[in-house]
């Protein structure tokens, strides 16, 4: 098989990252006989140097011509002064919308080999914990009406949430079929004691679980879930939730694991064609030391095989060989923790070996 892979490398750490990947994802094209093509286009502080603006159109149509996206990661201090529209991390929510991607999948494990660098106590995560994060990616307060006005006590300024009935159901088959090919267990987090928009979200869930028998659905709170995940992780298997919640939630489930810089996620609209990306920063102050930690790009890669291109054994190769390297004691400076840490080439070098 052929694959046209739009690469958008971005800042600092962002070009190291994805040349890794690419390398690993030429390995297992190697391997299976395929034929990945990858295509580079600008975007963030990158894009804001080269042409003026944070997300060329040049760049949404390739994005919008490939088979899928593999993002590196944006912004960094260089940039900070610049206004919002202009900032490097607007692109981030304008190649989402020009993409039509309105859920974000990010996965939340704690290896094995890691268990140690996790913060909470070793009882609590005895027997690990494997949680996927399903996240409303398009909707919510992050894309509602907002501005400023002169109010009762002078200057205020307003967001408003909203939802629709549409907007819910995709969302909540997404995380249904999600749960059917792992422990086909569904939690719903809302605010439904308090917000009418998540009184709608808890009804229109209820409604699209009876579609999946199989699966057995439970509400829970955003303040009780923000408890719960620290208190008993293993608790979850599928979590689906809003956009804010989800980004805040999705944050909290990725320190637990130990090191952000393990985490991988993918944002999916109703074709095959996808973005791809780590969940961590550009990590300016380490860009360009060939010491950035490449695992979380090199799994975001892996979901790209498995959710646009379907191909699960190519997939389950890739991630069978992080746990192998990992096992078999290689780490990266963010979790060496004193120990001996390979660079970046180095640790991508022991990952395609155990392809």
């Amino acid at each position: 098989m052929n694959y046209n892979i739009a690469l958008l490398k971005g800042d600092g750490i962002g070009p190291e990252i994805v040349d890794s990947a690419v390398r690993v994802l030429e390995a297992i094209g190697k391997k299976y006989g395929h034929v990945f093509k990858f295509t580079p286009y600008l975007i963030g502080g990158a894009a804001l140097d080269s042409v003026g603006v944070p997300l060329p159109e040049e760049t949404v149509k390739g994005c919008l011509a490939s088979d899928s996206v593999l993002l590196g990661a944006v912004g960094g201090p260089k940039w900070d002064t610049l206004p919002g529209n202009m900032r490097p991390e607007k692109a981030l929510l304008g190649i989402r919308s020009a993409m039509e991607l309105f859920t974000n999948l990010r996965p939340a494990k704690l290896y094995p080999a890691l268990k140690g660098d996790c913060p909470l106590r070793e009882d609590i995560v005895a027997g690990g914990f494997d949680i996927m994060i399903v996240r409303e990616l398009t909707g919510g307060i992050y894309f509602g009406d907002r501005g400023m006005r002169e109010g009762k006590y002078g200057e205020e300024a307003y967001d408003t949430e909203c939802y629709s009935r549409f907007e819910i159901e995709r969302i909540a088959r997404v995380a249904f079929d999600t749960a059917m090919k792992r422990d086909k267990r569904v939690v719903s987090i809302d605010k439904a004691n308090v917000l009418d928009t998540s009184r709608l979200w808890r009804k229109t869930v209820h409604e699209i679980a009876e579609e999946y028998p199989k699966v057995e659905c439970t509400d829970m709170l955003v303040d009780n879930a923000a408890m719960q995940l620290v208190r008993n992780p293993a608790q979850f298997d599928v979590i689906v939730t809003t956009n804010m919640f989800g980004d805040i939630l999705s944050d909290e489930a990725s320190q637990i694991t130990g090191s952000i810089g393990m985490l991988p996620s993918a944002s999916l609209g109703t074709t095959s064609r996808g973005l791809y990306e780590p969940i961590h920063g550009s990590a300016p102050d380490i860009a360009g030391k060939n010491i950035a930690n490449p695992i979380a790009t090199i799994l975001s890669a892996a979901m790209m095989l498995r959710y646009s291109f379907s191909l699960a054994k190519e997939a389950d190769d890739i991630v069978n060989a992080v746990d192998k390297v990992l096992n078999d004691g290689y780490r990266t400076a963010d979790i060496a923790h004193g120990k001996e840490a390979l660079s970046t080439v180095e640790m991508t070098d022991r990952i395609i070996e155990c392809l």
